[in-house]
């Protein structure tokens, strides 16, 4: 035996099953064949091996006012838990468990993160918690928003949770195109909401991170009601299909213009604006095909709104369009908005108006750390200066780019 066989032979791994492998595995191994409608009792019942009780799921309703509770046996239903002002709501914001001392012991609130977009919050009782238990709820948090998120591909009982009131056709289908409403890396984030969420029609946002590319489109389709959310669906079809053919920002313009007129003729367009971010370098480009200029906030402040040579809105047949460039530092946001939220006003009233935007961001830009909470924070803020006033779709796009490299991901650590 040589000496290397010898030394491979000495190294032995401890493969024995601790109780929290056993814990998670066996929630893990038992959820492939199970039924939605048997996730949340196979949780309680998995919750009550660590000695946790009262397991609540809340889920974030569309309007991203409230934590709805998740009906199901063996979980605690009460009232829905308000974002801004419960311990749920803490703890979903700042995406980090919450501890609250109660008389029979700590209730504890843990986001539901699946990947950096969060579905909710687990609400689970102990009669006292320690290092070991956080840990481990920690981690049972996580491979319950991976379980919820599956399962919602086969049942409605999820979306009617989130749904707080009825729902039109054409938001239905607006809300089924959206990717998740939040993504974040060490390196970008991003963050979009979309109002009115039970009304929306035409406005719509996507993107796609391909290796150290950030694809993002925010799109604004013509019209109201059902129409508005065809001609969105077809414009975010094309979007899709010429990103993933990896053409420049000029050529996809292009093929969403001729897919636009080929389907609906001259008298139906889109207003977008289509971007691209090379996260390791901080290089944004993007094309403005009739929307409001994009504004860059660096240190909470609003430092200019990226003006940048137009084009007709998709569907018109317009010339080839200029790509637009700027360099960002770390750390810059870039805020992107439909026309619905400036065009807005109360009867009687002047629209609210780009600059009165501007200024407002410039004030309210503190609100929120993360840029989920910036975007919501803003949207309802908005909302509220409007005097409550939506007859138009409105949609806020956040990015930040905060640049560095994402190696130290690529090493576990044993």
């Amino acid at each position: 035996m040589t000496e290397g066989e010898e030394g491979l032979r000495k190294v032995t791994v401890d493969r024995s099953e601790g109780f929290g492998e056993r814990l998670l595995g066996v929630l893990l191994d038992r959820a492939h064949e199970m039924p939605p409608q048997l996730i949340a009792p196979l949780i309680a019942e998995e919750v009550g091996r660590i000695g946790g009780r009262d397991v609540s799921i809340l889920l974030q309703d569309y309007d991203q006012l409230i934590l709805a509770p998740l009906p199901g046996m063996r979980l605690v239903v009460g009232e829905p838990e308000r974002i801004d002002d419960s311990q749920a709501g803490r703890a979903f914001l700042s995406a980090a468990p919450v501890e609250h001392p109660q008389a029979d012991g700590v209730r504890m609130f843990l986001p539901l993160l699946d990947g950096s977009d969060e579905v909710g919050v687990l609400a689970v009782t102990l009669n006292s918690v320690d290092d070991d238990d956080r840990r481990l709820l920690r981690r049972l948090a996580g491979l319950v928003a991976d379980m919820l998120v599956t399962k919602n591909s086969y049942t409605d009982q999820f979306f009617q949770a989130r749904r707080r009131e009825p729902m039109t056709l054409a938001a239905e289908i607006q809300w089924s195109l959206l990717p998740p409403l939040t993504m974040i890396t060490p390196q970008v984030a991003v963050a979009g909401i979309l109002e009115p969420a039970y009304d929306v029609a035409g406005d719509s946002f996507d993107y796609a991170l391909n290796d150290n590319i950030l694809h993002m489109a925010v799109i604004d389709a013509m019209g109201h009601g059902l129409d508005a959310a065809v001609l969105a669906t077809v414009a975010v079809g094309a979007y899709r299909h010429a990103r993933r053919a990896d053409v420049g920002l000029a050529e996809l313009y292009m093929f969403m213009d001729t897919a636009i007129d080929e389907q609906f003729g001259p008298d139906h367009f889109v207003t977008a604006q289509m971007m691209r971010l090379d996260i390791g370098t901080g290089h944004l480009q993007w094309v403005n095909a009739g929307h409001p200029s994009p504004l860059l906030i660096r240190d909470h402040r609003v430092i200019q709104p990226l003006e940048s040579p137009g084009t007709l809105p998709v569907g018109f047949g317009g010339a080839i369009p200029q790509v637009s460039e700027q360099e960002l530092s770390r750390g810059d946001r870039i805020l992107f908005f439909t026309d619905g939220l400036v065009e807005e006003h109360r009867a009687g009233d002047e629209p609210f108006g780009e600059e009165r935007m501007l200024a407002f961001v410039d004030r309210a830009g503190c609100v929120g750390e993360s840029v989920q909470e910036m975007v919501r924070g803003l949207s309802h803020a908005l909302m509220r200066e409007r005097g409550g006033v939506t007859t138009d779709d409105a949609t806020l796009f956040l990015v930040e780019w905060c640049g560095g490299t994402t190696d130290r991901l690529v090493t576990v650590e044993v």
